[in-house]
């Protein structure tokens, strides 16, 4: 009798020899710049957990506070059960560090872009995104039925090329990108992007999954750091990076968020966000504005990487606190992360199919201490 499931495990003995099999490793205890690994104890440049906040004892008391008075669960979507007077908060909270007429909390980032794509394209509609876009802009893509075409990445010349040959064949356009790319640092041009989606009457949509928190002078991200502050564009991220909690978000003008109230699934028929991870956002946030130096301290630790690896390692152009040592292939690169491991540095290995060519991604905490950037310098330098 035939097994319909036989051809699984030939599917995971090819991905074995292409060296891209995965696998969890379990964390200890809170994340922080060191944690306890497997049971060994390792310096940490894996976590988005740019700011330190996902074990700071505020959050914790915060969302301690919050199933003390709400429960622990949000109990239903938050257009029937759900909504409680945190979530308005906390989008009022984001609004205001975004200086947006109005937000919405989502229960994932993921679920954030692929309810704000759905709802705002369809079948007779054009999508163009830049080819490095996260998966969850890529599978909102999909997911929304819109005809969709990549551009090559960052390249402004392609996209404006594939502008002018499909515009005017389709009702509504929506341009996606990442802000800063999560495998690879860099930045979008923001405001060039701005510019064509004005002249070829194109919405576009941003994500700053890895921005929010980090960029900028107030850490409300690459659209604040570029100055484009109150410009016409929609803003996605996500709160479980450096605000260190759970959830999603949207950002825009008023009647966006009212439309999507009405329009993105992944928001109507979802149980909201927890009463546990609202809270801590919304201390996470509190922290964001009122400690600066966090983000000083980041870019104080990524000039310092910099500054120490540039002439023995390749790294990949960044502006971020995400830097990317270029290896020749999977193999070297999980060589790499395990000598680093069994040095006590956790420094994964990222390879193809999520990255075109092999790398170590590092990402660097506004908790490292010099002690840290010393040991990893000394380690890779071995």
């Amino acid at each position: 009798m035939s097994n319909p499931y036989s051809w699984l495990e030939k599917s995971l003995a090819t991905i074995h020899r292409a060296n891209w099999y995965r696998s969890v490793k379990s964390i200890t205890g809170r994340g922080g710049a060191v944690v306890e690994l497997e049971g060994k104890k390792v310096i940490n440049f894996a976590s988005n957990d740019y700011l330190g906040l996902a074990g700071d004892d505020r959050l914790i008391e915060a969302a301690v506070q919050a199933v003390r008075e709400y429960g622990t669960g949000s109990t239903g979507s938050r257009l029937i059960s759900g909504h409680r007077p945190l979530h308005q908060q906390l989008e009022q909270a984001i609004a205001a560090l975004k200086q947006t007429e109005d937000a919405l909390v989502f229960s994932s980032g993921y679920l954030a872009n692929l309810g704000a794509i759905a709802a705002l394209v369809g079948s007779r509609d054009l999508i163009l995104g830049d080819q490095y876009n996260h998966s969850s802009l890529k599978n909102g893509a999909i997911l929304s039925g819109a005809k969709t075409i990549d551009y090559l990445h960052n390249n402004l010349e392609d996209l404006e090329s594939k502008l002018k040959q499909y515009r005017a064949d389709y009702r509504r356009c929506l341009i996606t990108t990442d802000t800063v790319f999560s495998m690879d640092g860099d930045l979008c041009p923001l405001p060039e992007l701005l510019q064509l989606a004005q002249d070829y009457e194109a919405m576009l949509l941003v994500d700053e999954a890895h921005a929010t928190g980090v960029m900028g002078a107030r850490g409300a991200g690459c659209v604040e750091h570029f100055n484009c502050t109150g410009a016409a564009l929609i803003q996605v991220g996500t709160l479980s990076k450096a605000l260190g909690s759970l959830g999603g978000y949207v950002a825009g003008s008023k009647v966006l968020i009212d439309f999507l109230r009405n329009r993105a699934p992944s928001w109507i028929y979802t149980t909201g966000l927890s009463p546990a991870d609202t809270a801590a956002a919304l201390a996470a946030l509190e922290i964001v504005q009122t400690e600066p130096e966090r983000r000083n301290t980041i870019f104080e630790n990524v000039k310092f990487i910099k500054e120490n690896l540039i002439n023995q390692f390749e790294i990949l152009p960044s502006e971020s606190p995400i830097l990317c040592l270029k290896v020749d292939s999977p193999k070297m690169a999980l060589d790499y992360a395990q000598k680093l491991y069994d040095g006590g540095i956790f420094l994964p290995a990222i390879r193809p199919p999520t990255v075109p060519t092999s790398r170590l991604r590092l990402t660097v905490m506004a908790t490292h201490e010099l002690s840290h950037l010393e040991y990893l310098r000394s380690k890779l330098l071995s």
